[in-house]
């Protein structure tokens, strides 16, 4: 019994209490490698903190010192946390659509003190234009024509072509995690992904939309890459239900690499 009292003593001694859950789209702020990190979202946060540094989906080798990535959909810049942790001296050029999102992105990017880290609040696209913006507010914003259908706020935004920041240069690693409009990007820069080393694309598949994850591996192929796919959303009972995450039916993370 007294070795009971004794347990449950100590324990009690030791027991820290779990801080309460931060609601989602709560702004905060969080200690982060040492550095102060703003968060827009929690939840996007902790997605981002799994799938880069415990997953460490983007972890790629690269010859140079100071490699030159290209981010489209950075959000609050995790992944130029773990760009910079990996390559200190990487040239960095990140696209964020959601002008709330890059408030948070400008601030850490800020905290962290990184050089060479370019900014771009736009979103990625085919052609420099404005088009209509779903806002979610945490990691699922995507361009998308206005519709009735959901519970949806939109805004306009403004568009860029990344294939500016491909031309004549050596792109050691270009991520496109844009929500949906990964195709047209990459038809867009189709005759430049022979400057890239390393591609990471998220796809997603809208159920309303035709699917074109065969096209997409077409342009890889095509342009000398290599493939690996892993699931990032899936149903599990496809030919019975087709559950949606945020209008997705299925997401998938290619990683695209040259042997």
């Amino acid at each position: 019994m007294k070795k009971i009292v004794k347990l449950l003593r100590t324990i009690k001694r030791n027991f820290k209490p779990v801080p309460p859950r931060i609601e989602r789209f709560v702004p905060t702020e969080k200690e982060f490698l040492n550095k102060k990190m703003f968060v827009h979202d929690i939840a996007s946060f902790d997605l981002c903190y799994d799938e880069l540094f415990v997953q460490e989906m983007y972890n790629f080798l690269s010859k140079s010192t100071n490699p030159y990535i290209i981010d489209c959909g950075a959000n609050l810049g995790m992944s130029i946390v773990y760009f910079k942790e990996l390559y200190p001296e990487a040239n960095i050029v990140a696209f964020e659509a959601d002008e709330h999102i890059f408030s948070f992105l400008e601030k850490n990017v800020q905290s962290f003190g990184y050089k060479n880290v370019e900014l771009v609040n736009k979103a990625v696209w085919n052609k420099d234009d404005v088009l209509s913006f779903i806002v979610e507010g945490g990691a699922g914003g995507r361009l998308e024509e206005q519709s009735e259908k959901g519970n949806y706020t939109y805004k306009y935004v403004p568009c860029v072509s990344v294939r500016k920041y491909l031309i004549d240069k050596k792109v050691d690693f270009f991520k496109i995690d844009i929500e949906g409009a990964e195709y047209e990007v990459l038809k867009d820069c189709e005759n430049l992904l022979h400057n890239v080393d390393n591609l990471f694309i998220e796809y997603h598949s809208m159920p309303e939309k035709r699917q074109n994850l065969h096209d997409i591996l077409k342009i890889v192929q095509d342009a000398g890459f290599k493939y690996h796919i892993k699931e990032a959303y899936t149903t599990k009972y496809p030919f019975i239900e087709r559950k949606l995450n945020f209008g997705m039916d299925l997401q998938l993370n290619i990683f695209c690499y040259k042997n």
